[in-house]
């Protein structure tokens, strides 16, 4: 059986079988380190880089899945463009450092999904907490418009929102 708990001091507890981190249909880490082209001139990581590993942890969440974020079907090519994005931050991160990026998936809609990305030191600190939703859409093989669609099974069946209890206390 696999779970996801919060420690008593609100810091998430990644999903674990037998000490292997397992793919959840609602979460997925990554960890990255931060690169000299991703800090400014005080050596500190952009704050638009933070978005960057959002994006970068969906991708990989969708790829754990055996989902692509751009896919083919008989409506045309579909997608996820994002709506709204938002990032709060508590401490910086500098070049070299190492963070854990960990997605969960907040809420999951019949067209949206809201994500929620916390970012942590090896140690466990909060580095800083992003949310976002995207809208699946569909572009049409002939236009350059998109429109809003329902999300398709293949994704509906693989993901799901995160039990109350998975997600940080303020977004309960």
């Amino acid at each position: 059986m696999t779970t996801a708990d919060r420690s008593a001091d609100g810091n998430m507890q990644p999903a674990r079988t037998a000490g292997i981190h397992q793919p959840m249909p609602y979460e997925f880490t990554m960890t990255r380190r931060v690169e000299f082209s991703e800090t400014d001139m005080a050596g500190i990581m952009h704050f638009s880089n933070y978005f960057r590993y959002m994006e970068s942890v969906e991708h990989a969440f969708f790829r754990s899945l055996g989902l692509a974020v751009h896919a083919s079907s008989p409506q045309g090519m579909h997608g996820w463009a994002r709506v709204h994005a938002a990032c709060d931050f508590k401490a910086p991160l500098r070049y070299q450092d190492e963070v854990e990026v960990h997605l969960l998936v907040a809420e999951k809609r019949s067209k949206s999904i809201t994500y929620i990305a916390e970012f942590r030191r090896p140690d466990g600190t909060e580095i800083a907490r992003g949310r976002w939703t995207v809208v699946c859409v569909t572009r049409d093989r002939d236009e350059a418009g998109m429109t809003s669609a329902p999300i398709p099974d293949a994704v509906n069946q693989k993901i799901e929102a995160a039990p109350p209890e998975a997600l940080p206390q303020e977004d309960r």
